[in-house]
This record gives C-alpha cells, sequence and structure tokens, in this order.
C-alpha cells in the first residue's frame, strides 16, 4: 500500500503485506506465554526479609536516614541557613495571623507552625516545601471549632456594676477551643496516617487541577471576608453551614457605623504596602538574592506605634493582648469529639494532604527529584498526631511561605528546621513583644497573601478555550464552596466532577471515518475534504468504552451513519415477503429463479394499506404452498410498502479507542451483529485491543454465527477483506459453477424438471415462513 503524498523532507515508505485477519495473525504470530505467579510466589517475593530489603524499607520510612548523608554542607548549608532564617520570619508572622482564621488564641499559631515540622524534617520527601498553617486549611479547622464551641455556650452573669449583664467568659471559650481544633488535628493525622499505611494516596487524583482551583479561590473568599470583619473590627456572630458567608455579609453592613477607624487604617496601609512591595518581590526576583521580608517590616512597625501611642487604651484598637511565653504541657485529645468532627476531618485531611502535594511536585520537577505521595501521607499524618498533642492545628504548607524556602536558595529540608529554630526563638523569648500587635495588621497580611488565590479567576477563560467541561467544574465548585460552605462546597464539586466524567463516557463522540486515498489512514469524514468513504462500506468510530450507560447512544450512532435502522428494516421485509406471497398464491405474481415478475395488465389487489395488522395466526394456518423467491430490495417492488434501501454490504467497527467492555456491551454487539447479518450486511470489528478481545472471549460473544475471524488488525484490513469479498460475490454464480463441473464430466448430463417438488415446495415454505415470523 502506498504512503500517500510526500515532499522532500519527509520520507515515505511502502509496506506490502497479507491481509491479516485477528487469527490468521495469531496464527503467523505467537503470543509469550504469561505464567502467573502463584499467591505464595508473591509472598515468598514481598515477604522476604533480607538485610538489604530491611535498609530500603526503613529508607522509605524514614527519608532523613537517604539524603542527610548525602548533603553537602560546604556547599549546601549557607544558602540553607539564609532560606529559612527567612522562611522563618515569614512563618512567625503567618502562624499569628493564620489562628485568627482558626478561631484559637494568636499564640498558637506559632505551635502550629514549629512542632509540625519537627517531624516532618525526618519523615517528608519534599525538599522544599514550608509546613505549617495555610489560610485555607485554617478556615475549615475554624469553621469546626466554632461550630462546636460557639460563643453562645459560654454567656455568664456578671453584676459588677449592680446591674446583671450577659458577658462571654473568653477563658473557658479559648480553652474549649483549643481543645477542639488539638482534637480535630490530632484525629486529621490518624486518618492521614491510615490513608498512608493502606497506600490509598491515588484518592487525591480525584481532585482535578480545576476542582481545587475554584474551591481554593472560594476559600479565599471566605477568608477575605471573615478578615474584613476583624479588619474593620465590627462585631458579628459566628455563622457556620449553608449560606454562612452571605450572613456575616449583611452582619457587617449593619454594623459597618461601629467601625473603629484606628484599625481600619492600621489594616488599609499594612494592606497597601503589603501587596505594593510583594509585587515589587515578584517583579524583581532576578535581581533580589533575598525577598523583601515586608510582612516582618510591618509588623515591628505597627507594633512599635501601637505600643507608643497606646492605641488600645485610647482609640480601643483590637490587639492581640496576650501571647503564652514558652511551651504549655501536651495536652490528650477528648476522643468523645471524634464522632462529631469525623466527616470535617476527613475532608480537611484530603485537602491539606493535596495542597501540600501539588506544591512540593512543582518544586520536585523543578529541581529534578521525586515525592512519594503515600510517605507524604505517613510524614503528615504523623506531624499532625504529634502537634495535635500540643494544641496545634492542621498543619500543611502555605504557598507563599514555601516560595520564600525556594526562592532564598533553600536545597534541602535543613531550611525546614531553621525556620522552626526561627519560630521558636519567637515562642520563647519574642512573643510578649508582639501583645501589642493590633489584630487588624494580621487581617491585612492574611488578605495580601489571598492574592495569588484571587487570580485564579483569570483561569475561567483560559479553560473555558482549552476544555468547556473543565471550566463548567472550576465554576460550579468554587460557587458551591462560597453558599454551602467549604466541607459541603469541596464535596458537591467533588460528585459534580465526578458526574461529568460519567457523561462524558455516556455521550462520547461517534462518526463516520473514511480513507485518504492511496494510504491506509482514516480519518473523520466530517473534518477532513480529501477523505473518501469506501463504495458501499461504513466505518463506525466510538471514542469510548462501551458500557451499559452508552449503548443507547452507540445503536443511535450506527443508525445515524448507515442511515437505516436494521430491525426496522427487517420487519419491512417481512411484511414486504407476507403480500408478495399472497399475490403469488393469487397467481397475480410469477415467481422465477432470478426475482418476481408481475402479470402484465393485472391489478395489485392484494395490496393492503401499510397500518393493517395482519393476523399471524392466520398465515401460519395457511394451507397454500409457498415458494422460494428472491427479491432486490433496492429496485422497485411490485407491492405499496416502503422498504428502506440498504446500500451497504459492510460495517466496519473501528474498535482503536475502545478501552473496556462490559457484558451488557457484548450482548448488545452481538445483537447489534445479527440484525445486520439478516439483512445481507456482513459486520467486521478492526483495531481491537487484547485485552477487549479476551472480554468478547469471557463473555460468551462467540458462536456458530459469529467467528473471531470477523475480527482485524486494522480498519485497512477490515476494508481490503469486505472489498475483496463483494467483488467475488459479484463475479460468483453458484448455477453458472454447477454447469461447468457439469460440462467437464464425462458423464451424460441429466436434466431434471425446473419445477419443485412437493417435498422441495415444503421445505421452501417452512424457510420463508421461519423468515416471516
Amino acid at each position: 500500500m502506498a504512503s500517500g503524498r510526500t515532499d522532500m523532507h519527509s520520507p515515505g515508505y511502502l509496506v506490502a503485506r497479507s491481509i491479516y485477519s485477528d487469527p490468521a495473525f495469531q496464527e503467523e504470530n505467537e503470543k509469550k506465554e504469561i505464567v502467573k505467579k502463584t499467591v505464595q510466589e508473591r509472598l515468598q517475593k514481598n515477604c522476604s526479609c533480607t538485610s538489604r530489603r530491611v535498609l530500603l524499607i526503613v529508607k522509605s520510612f524514614i527519608p532523613i536516614l537517604d539524603w542527610l548523608p548525602k548533603y553537602k554542607w560546604k556547599e549546601w548549608f549557607v544558602n540553607d541557613l539564609i532560606s529559612g532564617v527567612s522562611t522563618g520570619l515569614v512563618a512567625i508572622l503567618q502562624g499569628l495571623a493564620f489562628a485568627l482564621l482558626a478561631a484559637v488564641p494568636v499564640g498558637y499559631g506559632l505551635y502550629s507552625s514549629f512542632f509540625p515540622i519537627l517531624t516532618y524534617f525526618f519523615l517528608g520527601t519534599s525538599k522544599h516545601i514550608s509546613v505549617g498553617p495555610f489560610p485555607v486549611v485554617s478556615l475549615m479547622v475554624g469553621s469546626v471549632v466554632l461550630s462546636m464551641a460557639p460563643d453562645e455556650q459560654f454567656n455568664i452573669v456578671s453584676n459588677g456594676t449592680g446591674l446583671n449583664k450577659t458577658v462571654i467568659d473568653t477563658v473557658a471559650r479559648d480553652a474549649a477551643r483549643v481543645m477542639v481544633s488539638g482534637t480535630l488535628s490530632f484525629l486529621i493525622g490518624i486518618i492521614q496516617l491510615l490513608l498512608g499505611v493502606f497506600q490509598i494516596g491515588f484518592i487525591v487524583r480525584y481532585l482535578a487541577d480545576p476542582l481545587v482551583g475554584g474551591f481554593t479561590t472560594a476559600a479565599a473568599f471566605q477568608v477575605l471576608v471573615s478578615q474584613i470583619k476583624t479588619l474593620l473590627n465590627v462585631p458579628t456572630k459566628n455563622y457556620n453551614g449553608v449560606l454562612s458567608i452571605i450572613y456575616t455579609i449583611i452582619d457587617i453592613f449593619k454594623n459597618i457605623r461601629q467601625t473603629n477607624i484606628a484599625d481600619l487604617i492600621a489594616g488599609l496601609l499594612t494592606l497597601v504596602v503589603c501587596v505594593g512591595v510583594k509585587e515589587i518581590n515578584d517583579r524583581y526576583k532576578h535581581i533580589l538574592k533575598v525577598p523583601i521580608p515586608i510582612e516582618v517590616l510591618v509588623t515591628i512597625v505597627a507594633t512599635g506605634i501601637s505600643y507608643g501611642a497606646n492605641l488600645a487604651q485610647k482609640y480601643n484598637a483590637g490587639i492581640v493582648k496576650t501571647i503564652p511565653n514558652g511551651f504549655i504541657p501536651p495536652m490528650t485529645p477528648d476522643v468523645n469529639l471524634f464522632s462529631e468532627m469525623i466527616g470535617s476531618a476527613f475532608s480537611i485531611g484530603i485537602v491539606a494532604y493535596a495542597v501540600a502535594v501539588s506544591v512540593g511536585k512543582v518544586y520536585a520537577t523543578k529541581h529534578n527529584y521525586a515525592i512519594n505521595g503515600n510517605q507524604e501521607f505517613i510524614a503528615f499524618g504523623i506531624s499532625n498526631l504529634f502537634s495535635g498533642a500540643f494544641s496545634c492545628f492542621c498543619a500543611t504548607t502555605a504557598l507563599s511561605r514555601t516560595a520564600v524556602q525556594e526562592s532564598t536558595g533553600g536545597r534541602t529540608q535543613i531550611a525546614g528546621i531553621i525556620s522552626a529554630f526561627m519560630v521558636l526563638i519567637a515562642i520563647v523569648a519574642l512573643g510578649r513583644l508582639l501583645e501589642p500587635l493590633q489584630k487588624s495588621v494580621l487581617a491585612a497580611i492574611v488578605i495580601a497573601n489571598l492574592k495569588g488565590m484571587f487570580w485564579q479567576v483569570f483561569d475561567v477563560p483560559r479553560l473555558w478555550r482549552q476544555n468547556k467541561w473543565d471550566s463548567v467544574i472550576w465554576v460550579f465548585t468554587c460557587v458551591a464552596s462560597i453558599l454551602l460552605g467549604l466541607d459541603l462546597g469541596l464535596l458537591a464539586g467533588l460528585i459534580f466532577g465526578l458526574l461529568t466524567l460519567v457523561l462524558r463516557v455516556q455521550f462520547p463522540s461517534s462518526g463516520a471515518i473514511g480513507n485518504i486515498p492511496g494510504t491506509d489512514i482514516y480519518k473523520e469524514v466530517k473534518k477532513y475534504k480529501t477523505v473518501v468513504e469506501p463504495e458501499g462500506i461504513k466505518i463506525f468510530r466510538f471514542s469510548s468504552g462501551i458500557f451499559y450507560g452508552n449503548i443507547d447512544g452507540l445503536k443511535s450512532g450506527i443508525s445515524k451513519i448507515v442511515g437505516f435502522d436494521a430491525v426496522k428494516v427487517f420487519n419491512k421485509r417481512t411484511k414486504a415477503l407476507r403480500k408478495i406471497n399472497k399475490l403469488i398464491k393469487k397467481g397475480q405474481l410469477k415467481a422465477t429463479k432470478n426475482g418476481i415478475i408481475s402479470d402484465v395488465g393485472t391489478d395489485n389487489e392484494a395490496f393492503e394499506p401499510e397500518e393493517d395488522i395482519e393476523d399471524p395466526e392466520r398465515e401460519e394456518n395457511t394451507a397454500v404452498k409457498e415458494v422460494e423467491i428472491q427479491v432486490d430490495w433496492n429496485s422497485e417492488l411490485p407491492v405499496k410498502v416502503t422498504v428502506p434501501k440498504v446500500s451497504i454490504h459492510s460495517l466496519i467497527f473501528d474498535f482503536g479507542q475502545i478501552t473496556f467492555l462490559d457484558v451488557v456491551a457484548v450482548r448488545s454487539l452481538k445483537l447489534i451483529y445479527k440484525e445486520f447479518k439478516r439483512i445481507d450486511v456482513d459486520v467486521y470489528i478492526a483495531a481491537c485491543d487484547d485485552n477487549v478481545y479476551k472480554k468478547f472471549e469471557t463473555c460468551l460473544f462467540f458462536d456458530d454465527q459469529i467467528k473471531p475471524d470477523i475480527f482485524f488488525l486494522t480498519v485497512h484490513d477490515a476494508v481490503l477483506y469486505a472489498e475483496d469479498k463483494k467483488k467475488y460475490n459479484e463475479g460468483h454464480d453458484p448455477l453458472m459453477e454447477k454447469i461447468s463441473l457439469m460440462q467437464e464430466s464425462k458423464e451424460p448430463l441429466e436434466f431434471t424438471n425446473i419445477e419443485p417438488t412437493n417435498e422441495e415446495l415444503d421445505a421452501q415454505e417452512e424457510a420463508l415462513r421461519r423468515l416471516a415470523s
């Protein structure tokens, strides 16, 4: 076969080979014998214990044993030191700020920036992520904390002025919220550890990029609203659940007149300065070896101004007030709370892991190393177990902190442990110095770090151009997460994403393909001008696996490209045969060897309207003998019955894109084959994968009528075979072949009466009755 048109710069090729059906190919090319290992052999292989195997297993569970001995202290340590100090300063401020989102005292944000790093240093596989709080995860933790420890549970009556007044016992409330957040972190750690041990890291694959983008953008909006009320320092109720964000916005506008001007000015100035300097850091990162630590500088200035001007006393500004100095004793998680928070813990754990792994993979690809997804589950699980016992909230990674750690030259987890040392200094010595800091400044720092997440909105038009389904998933998840809350929104987005996959598989593209003349290349007819369909052959391509959900789509697609319904054609032909048979019985038509000829001038008195229903029992009881007839269904019939024209002799299924079949699909294809076969259309299957072919065999597709030789190696093989078969049938007359054989015989020819005997008529009558029934 020719290779098609080529030019001087494109080499061509010419292939000459036999037409391969699947059985013919298997005869010439023997398959390798695949010997499956027994359970005992697998156990021996996986459970064998050698010193090398033990060492590899230990290194896989404790990665520090692998990378630390290879650490180049002279070349890398200075870079890790600079990176660790820079990241640690950012982590201190972000820990304080993100504690507001988690609805716990700000000092616990420092603990959450310190303890998780200690265990991840030994167990993590990413060299660049900065472990600690993340705004989206912190907000999800805060929603659980506020729902399980709301202000209303801690109202007490105070009569210090002689008047009974209801106030909130903030000490008891904060203690309860710390217990809830610590217990939640402990439960998240258990879930993540179990998922890692049982190798279920693949679950994150279902969190597609569009889903994560829509979810994090919605979370950024939730964070923005929650921090605006802190920025304005206006009183609002704590809402949770469906439409909580709407109620919070309504409360903010209701109480907008109570805005604290000192907090508003400090917050706006911080926001403008942080956003501006971050933009400078991004634009001139190729010049600046170390990004300007603007959060640290702003915090130092704002703390000094607040302390010097005594803003808390003079203007009633909301300040941090107290930060614990040093560490608090470990706590015992309240296991009685597990049943109330198990659903939220699972969703938070998955989101935290997904964020960390997605960020880690970006930098792992950039620096040419790999991270282990299941080991990351184990590392974060143990980190959250450990930190939960020290009253921390859930840890993951923050994009901005990780960017600082990588951009300042961080090479390994050594940078992370140095950043933890910086946080330790703040916990032990510097915590009390930050007590005059206004909360509105921390809120502004949080908002300034949301820029990257808000900028994801510009991904929607790009997604719409590339894949409309992905764009719809993004928008749906974002809207659902804003209106329903982050946990329900994530679940709704996940279910919607899976539903779109079902819809895409259930309604795949299908159509006719044709041949590029002079080649063995087949392309869609509706997309290429030069494509030609072989005469009398239709080639059908279906671009999905076939299962019970899309069988109807497969059948309608076949009917669309062939131009008729095989079942209706058969029923029409059967009806026409019955009417022709009646005319023969009445003597108004004569049946000959080559077809049906109507007597000249005889009216078709046997014509009946098409809508008349014939009585099958009456047909079966007819005693008149019937004769065998042959009808050219594409010519004009002597009866007034509309029979669809069948202009093809072969239908070829291109199975090149079929990846799987189920039992219903195999049964349906078997039925389709027989429906076309009884109207004299041959059916072939081409380019079938070996696993799909095996499914045909196991589902008993083959029988006395359907043979394996209808399967061909390629579409072109099937087309050539169908064309050769058609040419053979057109040039092959069984009667003439019989006469030729008789002429070659030396015995005298015996001519018999052309009228059929009674036995032949009986046999023909029975055959026709079966055809008509």
